[in-house]
């Protein structure tokens, strides 16, 4: 039995747009587009998530919304504020205490904890993880109160750079 982690950083964010703090800071045309292309593509591939927890930070949440609507994923989402600013260790103390009854979990946030996440996780560096990427860890274990360090495998770290056109339709 595993249980399955994805990391999803932010898409592009819009350095020149009106905004007050960095919290409120939108997503560009490309963060817009690539965000999109990743909902595509992970409903493709799969697993999808059936839990997203996701940064309250404009840009992740406007990540989230459009990768979940273009892929057309189910999942619940709710919005937690700590992951704004968060540390690998709070990640893992958020999936510590998800139901059992959840096999696959997405976190959508920020860098540099979400590189940081992943290889605590499973033990194998993430030199870069660019806006708009997105990683699987498998952990080995059967129930998340034991999400630990080096409980899991890297499966896949994916860029959105490397889709394919078609993902980008529509």
């Amino acid at each position: 039995m595993h249980k399955t982690v994805l990391l999803f950083r932010h898409g592009k964010s819009d350095w020149n747009a009106s905004y007050g703090r960095d919290h409120d800071r939108p997503l560009n045309s490309r963060g817009k587009r690539a965000s999109r292309a990743m909902g595509r593509w992970l409903a493709n591939t799969g697993p999808l998530p059936e839990l997203i927890l996701c940064s309250t930070a404009v840009r992740a949440r406007a990540t989230c919304d459009r990768a979940r609507a273009a892929g057309a994923w189910t999942a619940d989402v709710q919005y937690e504020r700590e992951l704004y600013h968060a540390v690998p260790e709070v990640l893992l103390h958020y999936l510590q205490e998800v139901s059992d009854s959840i096999q696959t979990v997405m976190l959508v946030g920020h860098q540099p904890t979400w590189s940081m996440t992943a290889t605590l996780l499973s033990g194998r560096p993430i030199d870069r993880f660019p806006t708009a990427s997105m990683t699987r860890v498998d952990l080995s274990i059967d129930s998340w109160a034991h999400t630990m360090p080096n409980t899991g495998e890297l499966i896949w770290h994916q860029l959105p750079k490397r889709l394919p056109d078609h993902y980008y339709g529509g």
